[in-house]
This record gives C-alpha cells, structure tokens and sequence, in this order.
C-alpha cells in the first residue's frame, strides 16, 4: 500500500493534516487574549446586543441577522455543489487525467492515487458543508433569542445584559463555524494542487497557512477593528468557543 500510494504523496498528506489541525488549534482554541479578527467582533456584537435592547423597533437587527443567513445558506448551497462536481468527477476519470497531463510539469497519478486525491476533496467540502450547516442552525437560535429580547425598558437592567451576552455568544459561535467552513474552502483549493504535483501540494499549504494568519492575525481590517471605541465595561473577552 505503502508503495502504491508514494512516500512524497503521504509526506505531503501528513503535512497538509498537521498544517490545517494546528492552525485551526492556534486561532481558535487557545489563549483568548489574542488579536484576532474573532476576539475583535466578539464585544462588538455584544454590544450590539445591548443596542438592539434599547430599541423598540427590531425589524433593522432582523435584516442583519438575515443578510447573515443567506451568507451561510450561500456557501453551504455551493458546497453541495461542488460535492456533486466531484462526485461526477469520480465517473469521467479519464477525462481529468487527460487534462491534467497537458500540464508539463503534472505528475501522472495511479487509480489509487487519483482516489485519494478524490475522496481528501470530498472529505475537505464535506467537513465544510457540516460546519455552515451548524452555523445556520446556530444562527436560527439566535434569531429566536432576538425575537425574545426583552422590552427596551428593561435594557439597563442585568437580565437584560445578561440576555444580550448570551444571544452574543451564540452569534460567535455561529461566526466560528462559518469561520471555520471557510477556512477549509483556502485548504480546499491547495489541496487540488496535489493532482500536479505533492511538492507544490506541501508548498501551497503552507501558503494558505501564511494567508490566514496575515488576514485574522495582522490586516488592516483587524486594526481598524480594534480601533474602534467600546463603552465602559467592554473589555476583550476570555470566553472561550467550542464549535
């Protein structure tokens, strides 16, 4: 089996597993004191929250909380359809491979390799189906929670901060889940580079590593988050999210 498969191609597997596990590991399940794109929305939608409380009219929270949905329910209707194309893909072998070898530098892949290759995409859009599938349920919640917020006179009340602390935390753990499903579109695309070849395969992993960190750990779209200034009693939270 060992042979079949290749050591390049195993070493590159090995490497694509380690990079996604401990990446998603580092930004999301460790030291919540970090700047992330997360940690920085997190009081933000608390606060939200609380504004949504001392308004009367809520239909405007209901519009953004349905732009959010459709975002979800976007990615999770592509996925499905990018299921369906490899699926498809799996019954017209000889057509990928035809194509494949017009590119010089493509290695030429076993059946055995060549379903491998498969079923990691299939694995990969799967995984990220069910991740956006948990977030749209998630956010269903959340938008039950809204529909049950308590009246505007009761918003400087602790119940009140307490509810929109709750509601908040549902709606980051949402965000988590679509975060996550989104991530493993990035890995998704460096994993088809493994039909050319496992080297560039290992390459473009480590690629889409560097991407993610630059853009939840050091964009410009992060420092103007944090930027942005929070009332009293809105510190950086240390709650930590399961997804």
């Amino acid at each position: 089996m060992l042979n079949t498969i290749g050591v390049p191609n195993i070493l590159a597997l090995a490497w694509f597993v380690l990079c996604w596990t401990s990446y998603t590991f580092y930004a999301d399940s460790i030291d919540r004191g970090r700047h992330t794109l997360l940690t920085a929305m997190r009081d933000k939608r608390e606060l939200w929250m609380r504004r949504m409380i001392e308004r009367e009219n809520r239909i405007f929270d209901s519009s953004i909380m349905s732009t959010l949905m459709r975002s979800v329910s976007l990615f999770a209707s592509t996925t499905i359809f990018i299921l369906a194309g490899l699926l498809a893909i799996i019954g017209s072998v000889d057509k990928a491979k035809a194509l494949l070898h017009e590119i010089p530098f493509a290695v030429t892949s076993s059946a055995t390799q060549w379903d491998i290759k498969i079923l990691l995409l299939l694995v990969i859009f799967v995984y990220a189906f069910f991740k956006f599938a948990w977030a749209l349920r998630q956010f269903n919640y959340a938008i039950v929670l809204l529909g049950a917020a308590p009246p505007a006179e009761d918003a400087g009340t602790n119940e009140a901060k307490e509810f929109a602390k709750a509601n908040a935390s549902v709606i980051s753990l949402a965000v988590l889940n679509f975060n996550r499903g989104l991530r493993a579109y990035y890995f998704g695309l460096a994993a088809l580079t493994w039909f050319i070849h496992p080297l560039l395969f290992a390459v473009a992993t480590l690629w889409v590593v560097a991407v993610l960190y630059r853009r939840e750990f050091m964009s410009k779209t992060l420092g103007c988050l944090e930027s942005v200034p929070m009332p009293d009693g809105f510190g950086r939270s240390n709650t930590k999210d399961n997804g």
